[in-house]
């Protein structure tokens, strides 16, 4: 079964951070292709530094080259909130006999019951979920019922079935912030080896993150 990794996010910017997890699961898991989709309009968190055009530039010219690597900008063409269930209906659409795999870093995972429609998810795709030393997936509650529910521990049930796995997933920890890359931009700190010299080529060329 054909395997796709949707790595969602704001992107803002792009950092190698993003690159070596989804490096990393593609091989771990067996991914046929991972989706970069940025985030237009977040309807959890404050609005993007930069429009969503331009940020999915970027992530277009960081994973140029990359075999499996494919920029979606699916949801900077639709209005309204990025909902993630909306983008995974979609994929599903397109893709109705793929194995979907959203991909969260945990601390996006937590958050996840305050999510439009986040029970849906799982009727749509597996979810992985990217640990971080000293982050635990929750063992009660309405997400840990959930966890209970549907974790799996072998990786080779993400292609075995199209939907519904939570898998937990290790990864190279880079501790690298698009907060802090912001500052440092903007403070005139050199972000080199933090985000891809395309990436960072067009930061330069647009002085999209310098004080204005």
């Amino acid at each position: 079964m054909r395997a796709v990794g949707v790595f969602g996010g704001m992107f803002d910017p792009i950092h190698c951070g993003h690159l070596r997890t989804a490096y990393e699961l593609q091989s771990k898991l067996s991914l046929d292709e991972v989706r970069f989709v940025p985030c237009a309009n977040p309807p959890h968190r404050s609005a993007a530094a930069v429009d969503a055009a331009l940020r999915t530039r970027m992530v277009a010219a960081a994973i140029r080259g990359q075999s499996g690597f494919v920029v979606d900008d699916r949801e900077s063409k639709r209005s309204g909130p990025s909902y993630t269930v909306n983008t995974l209906e979609d994929l599903r659409a397109e893709l109705p006999d793929a194995s979907l795999c959203l991909i969260l870093g945990m601390d996006a995972f937590l958050g996840l019951p305050r999510w439009y429609e986040w029970r849906s998810l799982l009727d749509l795709a597996h979810i992985v979920v990217v640990e971080r030393p000293g982050w635990c997936a929750p063992e009660t509650g309405a997400l840990g019922d959930h966890v209970e529910q549907h974790a799996t521990a072998d990786a080779d049930d993400l292609r075995r079935e199209r939907r519904g796995c939570i898998f937990l997933a290790q990864v190279t920890q880079l501790e690298i912030s698009s907060t802090g890359l912001r500052s440092a931009i903007r403070a005139g700190l050199e972000p080199r080896y933090l985000v891809p010299d395309a990436a960072l080529k067009v930061i330069t060329e647009t002085g999209c993150y310098a004080a204005h």
